[in-house]
């Protein structure tokens, strides 16, 4: 067993009743070789993560799942049901009856029986087969929102995954959902940080009782899609040197205190642990005002595709 002492994460309480912790680890990573990610969530277990996120599209499922069995064989955790696994549902299965096959699928490349969460990843139906991303607009198909759905709830009755969710839904889309689904979606994991707030799809998803997991919550600087608008604010340097801590642990502690969960991904050591140390101090409301002046930008426009998806936010912005 390793010395390394843990961090307790607290949990929130999902619609299916399954508790989820509030931090999670990522894995969507520019390169896939086994080892690093394998590397990461051994030394992130260690710390006390127990949830971790991954894709279809991510390539890395097959890694995670070594990481786990890794972990087990180290008694590093007892069981497999420690942990907190999610998975995504990608474009080209974004189809009513290729879904339980596609989580097939990721339960055998992560080695394992069953998903705690299952998320339909956009909003948006590709070809079957085609997964060049970004995607030309000749291969995105209508999406069967109510077909693809069905076969969720039914990945849940067979006990393929525990509870399901959304990805990248907007409020449109969501009531949409609601107004056919038997199984409400437990989550929506969107875009989110200091510099795109997402105030009104927050506020929507607590009175229907939906997490909110924020994905980029420190902006993705580095990545195609992300920005140094969060880690390189002046205002969030400040507040951060006001508590003794870093932008990360400022804007990580922000969205805790917004009430929603959130996954963030790195795979070096030392900001994995800092991630984790974001529950010995509170923002004040000073705080709180300051951030709530940073200059909105959504960063993730058009999703996957390669071309104006006119009605994908419908008008959030």
């Amino acid at each position: 067993m390793s010395s390394t002492t843990q961090v307790a994460v607290p949990n929130v309480v999902l619609q299916s009743s399954f508790s989820m912790p509030i931090i999670g680890l990522g894995t969507a990573a520019e390169s896939n070789t086994t080892q690093p990610i394998k590397q990461a969530v051994l030394e992130a277990i260690k710390l006390g993560y127990r949830h971790f996120d991954t894709a279809s599209l991510y390539g890395s499922e097959h890694a995670l799942g070594e990481a786990i069995a890794e972990a087990l064989q180290l008694s590093l955790i007892a069981s497999r049901d420690e942990l907190f696994i999610t998975s995504k549902l990608w474009l080209p299965d974004n189809h009513p009856h290729l879904v339980i096959p596609a989580l097939q699928k990721s339960l055998q490349t992560l080695g394992l029986e069953y998903l705690d969460l299952y998320l339909i990843h956009w909003p948006m139906s590709a070809k079957p087969g085609i997964w060049e991303i970004p995607f030309q607009q000749q291969n995105i198909v209508p999406f069967d929102l109510k077909g693809v759905w069905a076969s969720m709830e039914e990945c849940h009755k067979l006990g393929l995954t525990k509870s399901i969710g959304v990805s990248n839904f907007s409020i449109k889309k969501l009531q949409d959902l609601l107004s056919f689904a038997t199984i409400h979606p437990a989550v929506n994991q969107v875009e989110m940080n200091a510099s795109w707030q997402q105030k009104n799809l927050t506020e929507y998803c607590k009175t229907k009782g939906i997490i909110v997991t924020a994905y980029s919550p420190l902006g993705a600087k580095g990545t195609l899609w992300g920005s140094n608008d969060v880690m390189d604010s002046e205002l969030l340097k400040e507040i951060a040197q006001a508590h003794g801590k870093t932008v990360a642990q400022v804007s990580l502690r922000w969205l805790y205190e917004q009430g929603v969960t959130f996954v963030v991904k790195s795979y070096n050591k030392e900001r994995i642990k800092e991630n984790l140390d974001i529950f010995d101090f509170s923002l004040t409301n000073d705080d709180n005002q300051k951030i709530s002046q940073i200059r909105q930008e959504r960063k993730v426009k058009n999703g996957p595709a390669g071309f104006d998806v006119a009605d994908l936010w419908d008008g959030e912005d």
